[in-house]
């Protein structure tokens, strides 16, 4: 870890404790951006499973692309678990990594067939043991179906905490615990999605509204801005 950022963790961690932190982040960014809905094209909860799995490495809008013609052909996970592999890695050729992909949610559908009657588990375990089902696509899963608390840490959350200085590291695990112990239950859906949509449309990648002239940023004044020192070296 850099002197940098050390020196900025102390700061940010002695000014503002974390539970104050996240609940202000809370505050200002809730209001901003209240949709808790995924930005995936979906109409049942068997539709979002596939399409959240089909997500990795690629973005929302080619994945919307895709399933209009995958969920047409493949309605039910009883359709699915029936598929040829090499229909469904032709539909989902565009997406990358469709070998693994078309095998995930093939396998997934003979799951869901073979031990959950066709329906989407309710249990977060149960959930993560979808083949290509991860932590972050559980906690979605779990919220947008069963309106559970979900703490949905994706690259664009990891990156606005980050810079925040919530996590020394870009860890999906670590930043998840931190959330789970410093933010009541109730809050952590809205949260993850608010930071989602920062992320993605406030505080991108490559250019943050902090490092661009005549953009605005709601948390500018709460934020260290860790790993931003060449960009506002531009800016200025």
């Amino acid at each position: 870890m850099s002197n940098e950022l050390e020196i900025s963790l102390k700061e940010i961690n002695e000014s503002i404790p974390l539970p104050q932190l996240l609940e202000e982040l809370y505050i200002r960014l809730v209001p901003i951006w209240p949709d808790t809905r995924p930005l995936l094209h979906y109409n049942n909860c068997f539709e979002l499973l596939i399409s959240v799995i089909l997500s990795a490495q690629t973005t929302d809008d080619q994945v919307n692309i895709v399933t209009k013609e995958l969920f047409h052909r493949f309605p039910n996970s009883e359709s699915l678990a029936a598929a040829d592999i090499h229909e469904v890695e032709n539909i989902i050729y565009p997406l990358g990594f469709y070998h693994v992909k078309a095998k995930h949610i093939i396998e997934t559908a003979k799951v869901l067939q073979e031990r959950f009657n066709g329906q989407i588990p309710s249990n977060f375990e149960e959930m993560i043991e979808l083949p290509g089902v991860g932590r972050k696509s559980a906690n979605l899963l779990i919220a947008a179906c069963y309106e559970k608390p979900g703490i949905i840490v994706d690259t664009h959350v990891l990156r606005v905490l980050f810079r925040l200085g919530v996590s020394a590291k870009k860890e999906a695990t670590l930043i998840e615990s931190i959330i789970r112990a410093n933010l009541p239950p109730e809050k952590h859906t809205e949260f993850s999605y608010a930071v989602n949509r920062h992320g993605k449309f406030t505080c991108t990648a490559r250019k943050p509204a902090c490092t661009e002239q005549k953009k605005h940023c709601p948390i500018d004044d709460i934020c260290p801005k860790i790993g931003l020192s060449a960009l506002l070296k531009q800016r200025r």
